[in-house]
């Protein structure tokens, strides 16, 4: 298991190579929509779940509770679904298959975080859980990542 820093630095690290490629293919209008209308729609709605007292964050540095490798790591795996979905489809579509296949990859992945100690969800709403992690988080990732690719597709 890679230290709290190696994690949240490698995860910067994709969020950062996914906005340069962003910057070099998109107009800069679109980049503006996607990663800071994204880590702002991702902000609000950690920082939301966080002051719920259902979710907590054992990395930082931290604003308001929210890490901010987290809006990097957002930013970075949406952008990647939407990009892989603007291969096969255009328009909403995308912006629909864009949040299926990042919400596939947080069901992949987020147990892992919650194994390694980075963040707890301290919930205790009924409901189904995917190896420890609850249902409303996939349906946040399910509507976030629509959120995100969607303020993209209206610029581009």
């Amino acid at each position: 298991m890679p230290s709290n820093r190696a994690f949240a630095t490698s995860v910067a690290a994709v969020g950062l190579v996914a906005f340069a490629h962003a910057v070099l293919t998109w107009p800069p209008v679109a980049v503006l929509a996607f990663f800071g209308g994204g880590a702002a729609v991702a902000f609000v709605a950690e920082a939301v779940v966080i002051n719920l007292g259902w979710l907590e964050h054992h990395v930082g540095p931290k604003v308001l509770g929210v890490p901010v490798y987290v809006l990097f790591g957002w930013t970075g795996a949406v952008y990647v679904a939407f990009r892989a979905a603007l291969l096969v489809t255009e328009g909403w579509l995308a912006v629909a298959l864009a949040a299926v296949l990042a919400t596939g990859y947080d069901v992949l992945v987020d147990h892992r975080g919650v194994a390694d100690g980075r963040w707890t969800y301290t919930d205790d709403l009924p409901g189904p859980r995917v190896r420890g992690v609850p249902w409303w988080n996939f349906a946040g990732w399910l509507a976030i990542s629509a959120v995100t690719a969607g303020l993209a597709t209206l610029v581009l």
